[in-house]
């Protein structure tokens, strides 16, 4: 596929999710889930730890920006504005596909400049896991890391895009078992992550026997890939195909749910549809690790890095007052605080 053909499409993308084209018709799940509010909690709210171990880096709060896109120019700038953001927040960062980067051997957008912008931010490199059969393998992961200086990287899971997609990557057949090499092969910690449609318990079991550093359930909620190929589609028919889908997929509370429960011990990433620091709680309280945004805080990337820590330090003082209001000092504690029936 052509450099061009995939610098349009990465910034069809970004322009429909920008619009906020794309929405999944199904919630979160996260509107269910009701902490029970405590009237006399014995903390100081200013001394409340969100910090948690990721990666091998401290972060003062358990958000990861999770991974966006568009063509090389808006990438860079996107990229600049959530890396320097990431570094003051001290939040984790993981980068779009970085496929077109790799077949051009060009950047791409995606450059050492993001280590040097974030020198103690965990970051994530990222291609896709339908490329696994098609020429990239260990060498092309490690070159990907080495790129942007991860310290990870992520593989994701997008098979309902790209059957929605006309020029999408339908044959995934063995994409398991390479997934699979990759991971024992490669010297440094995989995340599988889906894209909004969800990861299910046996699916999560079976990646963690793999053995895959952590897991991003990504679940329906918030975009959908699939109706946003629809959206950029010519053709009525695969636009009709893509309308099918419009409800498709694990709502992410429950994926939540239903991996921590499948897989106590796995490091576990909730994302899709998250709205806010009351969301990123009651994921938490679900049984996440850390909580993913990009939607939510696409606008704000395209702004300035000012913007996005504005996003961040927003939701972080949300979660802090759930933490406050439910008596819980710390996540650990948070991760047990009781819900109404």
């Amino acid at each position: 596929m052509s450099d061009d053909v995939i610098r349009d499409r990465k910034d069809q993308h970004l322009d429909v999710v920008l619009a906020g084209g794309g929405r999944h018709a199904r919630d979160a799940g996260f509107d269910a889930v009701r902490f029970v509010h405590e009237a006399l909690p014995d903390l100081d709210h200013a001394k409340i730890d969100l910090g948690v171990d990721f990666l091998g880096r401290r972060l003062r709060a358990p958000f990861l920006i999770s991974s966006m896109t568009g063509g090389p120019a808006r990438a860079e700038a996107i990229n600049a504005n959530l890396a320097e953001a990431a570094q003051t927040l001290g939040i984790a960062l993981a980068v779009g596909s970085q496929r077109g980067a790799l077949e051009s051997g060009a950047g791409g957008g995606l450059n050492a400049s993001l280590r040097d912008r974030a020198p103690d931010t965990p970051i994530l490199a990222n291609i896709g896991a339908a490329q696994l059969t098609r020429g990239f393998g260990t060498d092309e992961a490690r070159r990907v890391m080495e790129m942007i200086g991860a310290d990870a990287l992520i593989v994701h899971l997008n098979p309902l895009q790209e059957a929605c997609q006309p020029e999408g990557d339908r044959d995934w057949w063995g994409v398991g078992a390479a997934l699979e090499a990759l991971v024992r092969k490669l010297d440094a910690p995989v995340v599988v992550k889906e894209t909004g449609a969800g990861i299910s318990a046996s699916t999560a079991r079976r990646l963690l026997d793999m053995g895959v550093a952590a897991i991003d359930v990504a679940g329906a909620g918030g975009a959908n890939w699939g109706l946003i190929e629809g959206e950029r589609a010519t053709d009525a028919t695969d636009k009709a195909h893509a309308l099918a889908f419009a409800d498709w997929g694990v709502p992410t509370a429950q994926a939540i749910v239903d991996v921590r429960q499948a897989c106590p011990g796995a490091v576990l990433i909730g994302s899709g549809g998250v709205r806010d620091g009351v969301d990123a709680a009651k994921a938490i309280r679900l049984g996440a690790d850390l909580v993913g945004q990009a939607a939510s805080v696409l606008r704000a990337a395209t702004i300035s890095s000012e913007a996005v820590v504005a996003h961040f330090e927003a939701a972080t003082r949300q979660l802090r007052t759930v933490c406050f209001c439910t008596g819980s000092p710390n996540l650990a504690a948070l991760r047990r605080a009781p819900l109404q029936p």
